[in-house]
């Protein structure tokens, strides 16, 4: 084993790209060393090598899917630093489809990597996680108001929540905290396709009630925030990222004096 870290270590899930990149830039700005884990290994030791100097960082190449990469992953924060005290479960599928038009590969796709990894990352975690360790959830606003064609993907960010209120109950007594940060659309590969598309952009612009976007910082902020001493006594939340989103009926002017066209 090397030498336990003296500073804190952080498991990052999906972090090599987007938001799960940026989580852990974050958190090596903050202090931390580093576990990432993705599938592309190439990104990863990207990742390591813009972070020397500022952190150690371990990598742990494989799909987060895999019933054994949780277990490693685990076992690599623990040979290398000794310990772990963050696990920022971020990767995820993102995948839509409306009920009907779900096949069964699909539907186990997402279950698996949106469902059964996070259950399996903290489930691996916990037993090494001592009193002020934190684990944060990355889920979606539309696990807290499901949208349209949200299907599996709805469902599983839903799910998370309830996996992250059974975590605060079951561990919170241990001094061992678990959130969720519910981020609404932010501009990442994954959605960069979409971005321009006129329907996302009145479900998703117009009807934000906010004069910017979304950024993977804000999210990478806000999961920092959860695992500090800031916010150490937050417990079993949800927390929106989203401009506002998910608690107004806010509409564009623009789309408010557009004239309908009769469908």
């Amino acid at each position: 084993m090397n030498k336990a870290s003296q500073k804190p270590v952080v498991l990052v899930t999906g972090a090599s790209a987007g938001i799960g990149d940026a989580i852990a830039r974050r958190f090596a700005d903050g202090g931390y060393d580093i576990v990432a884990v993705a599938r592309r290994e190439d990104r990863l030791r990207q990742l390591a090598d813009d972070l020397h100097g500022s952190a150690r960082v371990a990598i742990v190449a494989g799909d987060v899917a895999a019933a054994d990469i949780p277990g490693r992953a685990v076992a690599t924060a623990m040979e290398t630093f000794g310990r772990l005290d963050c696990l920022v479960n971020n990767a995820g599928s993102g995948k839509w489809a409306p009920v009907h038009e779900t096949d069964d590969a699909t539907l186990d796709e997402v279950i698996d990597i949106s469902m059964k990894a996070p259950f399996r990352f903290c489930r691996a975690a916990i037993p090494v996680m001592a009193a002020g360790s934190s684990i944060i959830n990355v889920g979606s606003v539309f696990g807290t108001l499901g949208g349209l064609d949200g299907g599996i993907y709805c469902a599983v960010k839903a799910g998370l929540v309830g996996l992250t209120q059974t975590m605060a109950a079951q561990y919170g007594a241990d001094g061992i905290r678990s959130n969720l940060v519910a981020p609404g659309v932010i501009r990442t590969d994954m959605t960069e396709a979409a971005w321009e598309a006129p329907a996302f952009q009145r479900v998703n612009h117009e009807m934000t009630p906010f004069n910017r976007e979304g950024t993977t910082e804000d999210v990478a902020n806000t999961v920092f925030f959860l695992a500090s001493d800031q916010g150490s006594y937050i417990n079993g939340q949800t927390i929106a990222l989203d401009g506002g989103w998910s608690t107004t009926k806010y509409l564009a002017r623009e789309a408010l004096l557009c004239e309908r066209v009769p469908g």
